[in-house]
């Protein structure tokens, strides 16, 4: 074996349909395109989601809802996650700036903490907003919750 005789294997590769090539291969003259028509015109590309006529689907469905543009965003962080970091990186203040160092927020990020599980250790966490039960859990060990 070498490079002159290598050979796809049997069946992997298909011949390409070879269309306009005259009558006698059977695919000349309209090219498989059938007579007359805006498909069989050259430039021809159809709407998305054109479908022949008949009502297209993003039609035949309702409207329905709509989008709060007052809407604020909050990513959530658990208290267990505060637990993690504080004991990982011997942490007594967690704010926002020690989060983006850690990859849990990125810079444009407003952060709610919620009360998942408890917390052990004394922290003082200075973050956008918290659950009622994230400030009575950080209250309890006898850390401190304060607003942005």
């Amino acid at each position: 074996m070498n490079l002159s005789n290598l050979k796809p294997a049997v069946g992997s590769v298909k011949n390409s349909k070879r269309i306009g090539r005259g009558t006698g291969s059977g695919k000349g003259g309209t090219s498989t395109r059938g007579h007359k028509g805006a498909q069989s015109r050259s430039g021809y590309s159809r709407k998305a989601g054109f479908e022949g006529g008949q009502m297209p689907l993003q039609r035949r469905l309702p409207k329905f809802g709509f989008k709060n543009i007052s809407r604020v965003e909050y990513k959530p962080v658990n208290i267990e996650m505060l637990q993690i970091l504080a004991d990982k990186h011997n942490a007594t203040v967690i704010d926002i700036a020690f989060l983006q160092a850690h990859g849990i927020a990125t810079k444009n990020d407003l952060i709610k903490v919620l009360g998942k599980n408890g917390l052990t250790s004394k922290i003082e966490v200075k973050v956008h907003k918290y659950s009622k039960s994230a400030i009575a859990a950080i209250e309890k060990v006898g850390g401190t919750a304060s607003k942005l």
